[in-house]
């Protein structure tokens, strides 16, 4: 497994790990809960985020691993 498709697997663990985190931020009763999920939720989106622009600036520096 090449970096490239590492960092895109990670990329989209971290989408199903927001998915996970927001739907229980959507399900749980105790307003207390429904924060702390939500702003994990966040952490995560800003994360992966950031990991998406760096799959772009190494898919500019690197065009091998482009879609893969």
């Amino acid at each position: 497994m090449t970096v490239g498709s590492k960092v895109k697997q990670t990329a989209a663990s971290l989408k199903g790990a927001y998915a996970t985190l927001a739907m229980y931020a959507q399900i749980l009763e105790q307003e207390k809960d429904k924060q702390t999920f939500h702003e994990a939720a966040e952490q995560v989106e800003q994360v992966r985020n950031q990991l998406e622009e760096r799959i772009k600036q190494l898919e500019w520096e690197e065009p091998q691993y482009k879609g893969i």
